[in-house]
């Protein structure tokens, strides 16, 4: 299996904590369709004929992106082969999908919809500089719901300066309300360059204190849990069956083409990028070769994110025996600090080592080829 990614960089307006490639020219998008179109063609054999089983659509905002302008994509997606049950995955903003949206939507191949609410509360929306308020985010989940879209994900964030953990526990009340089956919850992040970071520097806001996020992400692990959700990636909770297999495929390794200006592609052996400009098509692709301490330490990253963990047998069969003993030893101090558990031929993450999963990567990655 393999997978298909389509970054689409319009925006209406930039949240105020993003940084991934994006624009607001958006009378540029029918150009910028047919560029992606014409990247389809050319690199149609970039996944060596492997069947799609995963599509996603991300952003930016894909929801921009008119019901003509999937439908060419869809044309030109013909080149490739597909499996019978694949997921198609649309990204949206909840003032986007009005009923008639929806119902061209319903007309096209997507199966799931991951609607970008990251609160239900309107003063942390407009800190954020989002379009919707938290009405309207309650009003797109059922419109979704009630146009026979049952798979449906919610991104929620916390950590945010205005927030406060009583905030934080009733968005994900409202949530559990709504009756989705998927969550994804991110901390704030805060990036060089954008307009978050600087307001930070300029003291007009302050980073929540580390233990009032802690707080907050242990009463989410809590809460979904209690509720029957399954914590099967750092940052992503899902009922049985509804685990995004997209974002599970890039942990898992799974080869995937990127399309679109600033998209990554894996093709297992290398990682190739377009450039970050709308006239991408232009210019040529980069490429890295993955060196053996590349692959081991995406290895490591992307499995110990998974609730699963890191297989110890996958790993002796990708590199080696010696690999797996000089892991081990690396990790006997944060097994013997209850933060790592080596059970079932399987080292992963305790609750308490999801706290600080980043230091605990930083202990396990290889510095050089050879050298652990």
């Amino acid at each position: 299996m393999a997978g298909i990614y389509f970054h689409v960089p319009f925006c209406k307006q930039r949240c105020i904590y993003c940084d991934f490639f994006s624009s607001v020219t958006v009378r540029l998008k029918d150009s910028y369709v047919d560029s992606m179109c014409q990247e389809l063609s050319k690199r149609q054999n970039y996944l060596e004929g492997q069947k799609i089983g995963t599509i996603y659509f991300g952003g930016g905002t894909p929801s921009l992106l008119s019901p003509s302008d999937f439908e060419k994509i869809f044309d030109a997606l013909s080149v490739f082969s597909f499996q019978p049950d694949m997921e198609i995955t649309l990204e949206a903003n909840p003032d986007d999908l009005s009923e008639t949206y929806l119902d061209a939507l319903r007309m096209l191949p997507f199966n799931r919809i991951s609607l970008g609410v990251q609160s239900f509360h309107d003063r942390e929306l407009q800190f954020l500089r989002r379009r919707h308020d938290a009405a309207a985010a309650v009003r797109a989940v059922k419109r979704c719901q009630q146009k026979g879209f049952g798979n449906i994900s919610i991104d929620l964030m916390y950590g945010l300066p205005p927030q406060t953990l009583p905030s934080w526990k009733q968005s994900i009340e409202q949530a559990l309300a709504l009756d989705v089956p998927h969550i994804s919850a991110y901390h704030l992040t805060y990036e060089e360059g954008t307009p978050l970071m600087r307001l930070m520097q300029k003291k007009r806001w302050q980073a929540q204190p580390e233990e009032t996020s802690l707080a907050m992400f242990e009463h989410l692990i809590h809460r979904l849990s209690d509720t029957g959700y399954e914590h099967y990636e750092i940052s992503n909770f899902a009922r049985a069956g509804y685990q995004s297999r997209h974002n599970s495929a890039y942990w898992n390794g799974t080869p995937y083409l990127g399309i679109g200006a600033s998209a990554h592609s894996f093709d297992g052996k290398s990682r190739q990028w377009n450039m970050k400009s709308l006239d991408y098509s232009n210019q040529s692709v980069q490429r890295e070769i993955l060196s053996e301490t590349d692959r081991y330490n995406d290895f490591i990253i992307t499995r110990l994110r998974t609730m699963r963990g890191i297989d110890l047998q996958e790993m002796q069969r990708l590199f080696g025996a010696e690999q797996v003993q000089r892991c081990l030893q690396q990790a006997q101090s944060q097994i013997t600090n209850h933060f790592l558990e080596h059970t079932d031929h399987h080292l992963r993450l305790t609750q308490q080592g999801i706290f600080i999963s980043d230091s605990i990567l930083l202990e396990l990655i290889s510095i050089q080829d050879g050298v652990a």
